[in-house]
């Protein structure tokens, strides 16, 4: 199993071979895109990337935790959490059931 990393640059690379624009062009999609899934999160909505999965923005209610360590309480503060959720589709391909 490869332990590699993609990085943008990797995905700039891929659509320059798969789609045949210039690397520059290339790199400015695939910043456009990533630049459209943030904002859209950070404003709170979600994203759906058909047969790949969902990114989906949850509010959670400000608790009391414990250290661990200490056993003293800590207060934890509401937040907003970013949770991403596989299609059954990527499921799938990643448990080798539909290699494609």
């Amino acid at each position: 199993m490869s332990s590699k990393t993609i990085t943008r640059a990797d995905l700039s690379e891929a659509v320059y071979q798969e789609v045949g624009l210039s690397r520059n062009e290339s790199a400015e999609l695939v910043e456009s895109v990533l630049d459209e899934i943030s904002n859209n999160l950070v404003e709170g909505d979600n994203v759906k990337i058909s047969s790949f999965g969902s990114f989906i923005v949850r509010s959670k209610d400000g608790r009391i935790g414990r250290n661990p360590k200490t056993g003293e309480e800590v207060p934890i503060e509401p937040r907003r959490v970013l949770v991403f959720r596989p299609s059954q589709v990527l499921k799938d391909r990643v448990s080798g059931l539909n290699k494609a």
